[in-house]
């Protein structure tokens, strides 16, 4: 069954020639994209949709969420916007909550989040664990943000829960902890910030995941200049995910873990992304992280939503593009790269396609993963010229119309 989507006003292709195209059309083809170009050239299909002038983009990408958890931190919230700062310890009441609540209501609660990020047009998303913080419930969160997810990381090492002494625990999450979750991520996360896991704590942690054949991440550099994003660089970690206060150390030590990095052709080592997270630093009342200067280094820069319920409440990826754009001088192109490819490029899910099956999301083009996101405006630049707008008119998830 293929399907031709014509009258296309804008379609931002965000491959890597980063072509925009004008007056233009796509055939899907089962899960795959198999033609795009100019409408006037667009082949017969089975099926045909008039996009009516607007615009069409990659689905969005989101590379940074947690979304397996029950209970509400509205007063939490309250307190930090009436002056009281931020730290980890939040965590916590988040874990008790969600250690009472059945598998079935969280599967339910997650599906339902899910739900909510889809029709607001992503089609790809990572969610992680770290609401569990022992052996049986960090295991049950893996095994549920499987059947949610697209891409599912362990962050056992998201704070040590209290009253437990920090080594102890973090021989826990890097042994019998590791050995329960591994059937069910591909990922490991360690959240190396004061109040969390220090830089010692950190690297046993990443060491023992990538021993586990784990690809790891890092959030670092959230509440302050510290050790997590060189951290991730010496590891070769496909992300570093925060990023708000960095050194100019931290700034070359991405740059350069590019260096061999092609991005015209999409070739050589990937480096660490630098994966900016702005909905959480309004939320948290951060500086907002320096985009702008990772991009102007040659850093690789993701964005995401950061989705969970202590700092950044929200799914809307649309809002963080709007928020980059904004306030943090990205253009409106680059802030879209940033939420559909590079978010793929930081999940190492940017490449693929008819040849090896495997097919890229985060861009569209003939062989990739027919994931769209399809704006009420004819062009993205609405996505910021009218932000908090509700902009999504259609979605299709791997070839299917999902809204």
């Amino acid at each position: 069954m293929s399907t031709l989507i014509t009258n296309i006003a804008e379609l931002m292709t965000q491959d890597l020639e980063h072509r925009v195209l004008k007056n233009a059309a796509l055939v899907i083809e089962g899960e795959r994209i198999a033609w795009l170009g100019a409408a006037r050239d667009a082949p017969a299909a089975d099926d045909a949709v008039d996009a009516g002038g607007r615009a069409v983009l990659p689905g969005w990408v989101d590379s940074h969420t947690h979304l397996v958890f029950a209970g509400d931190r509205t007063a939490e919230f309250e307190a930090r916007m009436a002056g009281e700062s931020y730290s980890a310890g939040g965590i916590a009441v988040t874990v008790d909550a969600t250690r009472r609540t059945s598998d079935y209501d969280l599967t339910k609660l997650a599906l339902a989040r899910v739900a909510e990020a889809v029709s607001q047009g992503t089609t790809y998303l990572e969610t992680k664990t770290g609401y569990g913080l022992d052996v049986e419930h960090e295991a049950r969160s893996a095994r549920i943000a499987s059947t949610v997810a697209d891409e599912v990381t362990y962050l056992g090492a998201h704070l040590v829960p209290a009253g437990s002494d920090a080594d102890a625990y973090t021989g826990l999450v890097c042994g019998p902890m590791l050995d329960a979750v591994r059937p069910y991520v591909r990922w490991a996360d360690v959240f190396c910030e004061e109040g969390a896991f220090t830089a010692e704590q950190s690297r046993r942690v990443l060491q023992a995941c990538r021993t586990a054949g784990l690809g790891i991440r890092v959030h670092g550099n959230q509440l302050g200049v510290g050790p997590g994003v060189r951290l991730a660089a010496e590891f070769g970690a496909a992300s570093v995910d925060h990023v708000n206060y960095l050194a100019p150390a931290d700034v070359t030590a991405l740059a350069d873990s590019w260096s061999g990095w092609n991005p015209q052709t999409g070739t050589g080592p990937r480096g660490t992304v630098a994966t900016c997270l702005p909905a959480c630093d309004l939320s948290t009342r951060q500086a907002l992280a320096p985009g702008r200067e990772l991009l102007d280094a040659g850093v690789q820069v993701a964005l995401a939503s950061n989705a969970n319920p202590g700092t950044s409440y929200t799914s809307s990826m649309a809002f963080c593009v709007a928020t980059a754009v904004l306030q943090m001088r990205l253009s409106v192109h680059e802030a879209v790269r940033a939420a559909t490819y590079g978010g793929a490029l930081a999940l190492h899910r940017e490449a693929g396609n008819d040849a090896d099956g495997e097919r890229a999301v985060g861009s569209l083009a003939v062989g990739h993963r027919a994931d769209l996101h399809m704006l009420n405006a004819p062009s993205a630049t609405h996505l910021a010229y009218r932000p908090g707008m509700p902009l999504t008119y259609a979605v299709w998830r791997a070839g299917a119309r999902a809204r």
